[in-house]
């Protein structure tokens, strides 16, 4: 669903888009947004092929029934972010509690509001 050219592949990506990024949150998730082509120091020259993305669904969510739904759900709206967000972006999104009962579109909804908030993406959806 979400091609591996658009996933974060070590652990090294997280700290770092957590770390350096900005953040902004709503009922059901929490967005880290860091864009790599503002350091000068870029150790990774080569992931820019497109945005790429990073999850973290806890325990608390829910079981992992909940918590594999709620990441396959995450995973799809990621993939539909692909082509709105510049291809320098690095993006965390943590799932909060009730990220587990929220429906797909909700997920997408809010996860659209918080990139609004940081001033990325799709300009004319922003409520």
């Amino acid at each position: 669903m979400l091609p591996k050219s658009h996933k974060f592949t070590s652990p090294s990506e997280f700290t770092r888009t957590i770390k350096r990024g900005r953040r902004a949150g709503s009922r059901t998730v929490v967005v880290h947004l860091w864009d790599h082509a503002t350091e000068a120091d870029n150790e990774d020259p080569a992931t820019c092929g497109g945005p790429r993305f990073g999850l973290i669904v806890s325990k608390a969510v829910g079981n992992a029934v909940i918590r594999h739904r709620a990441s396959r759900r995450l995973r799809h709206v990621c993939a539909g972010l692909v082509d709105e967000l510049p291809a320098t972006m690095n993006v965390v999104i943590r799932a909060l509690p009730r990220a587990g009962d929220a429906t797909s579109e909700q997920l997408g909804h809010d996860i659209r509001r918080a990139l609004a908030k940081l001033g990325v993406g799709d300009r004319e959806r922003r409520s």
